[in-house]
């Protein structure tokens, strides 16, 4: 739970950084962080200790049999090549400090896939824009007076500026790769994010309390042979995968070659909303996620044709209305 916003974030122009941890693992939750402060604020800001991922260092260079002094090379280190006790100590002070104030979006694995899967599907560059500016809508509508956001890119960082831009006017936006190593508002907004992601996953209560499952996640990228074990130890041949994992992620698809498979009628309305109480359709369970969610249904008549024998041997049908 974030701080409730500080007075002077009302009466002062502010400065806020965005920043994501988890966009890549097939494991735990994405979160957005995001820190603000005021504007007379941010020189002292670049002086704190979770801005220490902004250091210079001189170097040489030899040129045409001469040797010359260059400009300072900026450390592209982020929060991220921290130790997680490093990041744990600095999220508390970061916390205590009265001229800072922080929020996140979290977004679980079964929201993220939810949404990547749907029939008018949203990729995950949308749904990491559509995070960060509710964190924006939220920051404003706490009554915070942004002036500017700094963030790092998803995509495009031009295209992702004027997209911002068009839906915050008034607020400058300054988009950029690597944001977290380029200011110190970024930094710290990596911060939030990283170590809220962390403790996510330490506390994770699994919603398959029939299952003996543990939370030995490792990284989480799909790529980590740790990883991929504990995919291969917690698969279930009928139901997937529990909800820790993102079950839209492709890395998910070769555990489930020899999954049973099972079809079942839905009575419920298409996601489209269109229902003329006509038709039904059957959905397999392999479709809704652990193989790919390439949708297979199949339109039954309303006579019953196809129907669980359940439901036919009763004579039930759904009803919508009562007179």
């Amino acid at each position: 739970m974030a701080a409730p916003v500080p007075e002077w974030a009302t009466k002062e122009p502010c400065l806020m950084g965005i920043d994501e941890a988890g966009r890549g693992p097939v494991l735990g939750p994405m979160v957005h962080g995001c820190m603000y402060c005021a504007r007379s604020y941010n020189n002292t800001l670049a002086s704190l200790k979770f801005a220490v991922l902004l250091y210079f260092t001189m170097h040489r260079s030899i040129f045409s049999g001469s040797v010359t002094v260059s400009l300072y090379q900026r450390d592209k280190s982020d929060s991220k090549t921290l130790k997680e006790e490093q990041r744990e100590e600095l999220f508390e002070s970061l916390k205590v400090n009265n001229s800072i104030g922080w929020e996140v979006d979290v977004i679980c694995p079964k929201d993220l896939s939810a949404k990547m899967l749907k029939k008018s599907k949203v990729n995950l560059n949308e749904i990491s824009h559509n995070s960060a500016m509710s964190l924006v809508r939220k920051v404003l509508d706490m009554g915070v007076l942004l002036s500017e956001v700094y963030i790092d890119t998803v995509g495009d960082p031009e295209k992702y500026r004027i997209k911002l831009t068009e839906k915050f006017p008034g607020i400058k936006f300054v988009v950029a790769k690597k944001a977290d190593s380029l200011y110190p508002v970024v930094s710290g907004a990596s911060i939030v994010a990283k170590v809220t992601r962390d403790r996510a996953l330490r506390n994770w209560v699994f919603d398959e309390t029939a299952l003996s499952l543990h939370m030995k996640t490792g990284s989480g990228y799909p790529g980590a042979p740790d990883t991929k074990q504990r995919l291969e130890d917690h698969k279930h041949p009928v139901f997937g995968f529990p909800t820790l994992v993102r079950f839209s992620w492709e890395t998910c698809k070769p555990f489930f070659k020899d999954a049973v498979e099972v079809t079942w009628e839905s009575d419920e309305v298409d996601e489209d909303g269109t229902d003329n109480g006509s038709t039904k359709r059957q959905v397999k369970l392999s479709s809704l996620g652990f193989t790919g969610f390439k949708r297979k249904t199949e339109e039954i008549e309303s006579s019953g044709k196809g129907r669980c024998k359940f439901f036919q041997a009763r004579k039930l049908e759904l009803v919508r209305k009562f007179q």
